[in-house]
């Protein structure tokens, strides 16, 4: 193939990364920040992470647009996000890199605004944001991100919520994809997985009796990746306690 045609097809390839929004695996997206007035530890919403150090996943958080939130099962995924300096030298901090946590989910407003679909948007926590773009720029910034692997300590908190007989799990400080495509819950008086169905963000139900057992989960990933957790809950458990696991997603 002559040099001519070499360098057709490297336009060709450059117009076609360019019509995706891709550069080099990264995708482009806008950020703006929110919570400047709150604790940022508290910038749980939507997943139901009542404390974001407690869920493991520290102040580097953002709420998503429903484009990435895929109504909740987004809730724990990482994200690097750097303020893209050739578009907006302004205001971007010249090679400011943050890797986030999905925690919140930022809301369509349906009057073209940034979180309207199908864009992609990241409204950080104002910590994170500032890791990226300068102090004083109230407006929003253009960015690159791309998915990573989310790097968590320790194993896989289980927290346990709910009444009665009615249990919900919400599941935190996963590891590895970080976004979770299906749990299930194992009772020491059963032989048998029973499959559980998200109820809203990170927390997940189940309709079986759990109390005074032993618990395991099992649970697998967006990548198809699966994990179990035997026995990381004891029979003596009450609601409102977190229980860690001694294995993690990689």
């Amino acid at each position: 193939m002559g040099p001519i045609c070499w360098y057709s097809l490297l336009i060709l390839g450059l117009f076609l990364e360019g019509i995706n929004g891709q550069l080099n695996g990264w995708l482009q997206a806008h950020a703006t920040f929110y919570g400047a007035n709150q604790n940022p530890s508290t910038l749980g919403g939507a997943c139901g992470y009542d404390n974001t150090f407690h869920a493991g996943f520290g102040v580097h958080t953002t709420a998503v647009s429903g484009a990435l939130f895929r109504n909740g099962e987004a809730c724990g995924a990482c994200y690097q996000v750097m303020c893209d300096f050739k578009a907006d030298p302004k205001w971007c901090l010249r090679r400011g890199v943050v890797t986030l946590t999905t925690t919140n989910f930022c809301p369509a407003n349906n009057n073209g605004g940034w979180c309207d679909p199908p864009r992609h948007h990241f409204d950080m926590s104002m910590p994170a944001f500032l890791r990226i773009a300068k102090q004083g720029n109230e407006g929003i910034v253009p960015v690159l991100y791309r998915r990573v692997a989310c790097k968590r300590r320790g194993g896989v908190h289980f927290t346990l919520r709910g009444q009665s007989n009615f249990s919900l799990i919400m599941i935190s400080n996963v590891g590895g994809s970080g976004d979770i495509e299906a749990a299930w819950v194992r009772g020491s008086r059963s032989r048998s997985w029973v499959p559980m169905r998200r109820n809203w963000g990170a927390n997940w139900q189940s309709n079986v009796d759990l109390r005074s057992q032993t618990l395991s989960f099992k649970l697998t990933l967006v990548d198809g990746k699966t994990l179990e957790f035997f026995n990381v809950v004891p029979s003596t458990w009450r609601f409102g306690q977190t229980f860690s696991s001694q294995n993690q997603f990689s």
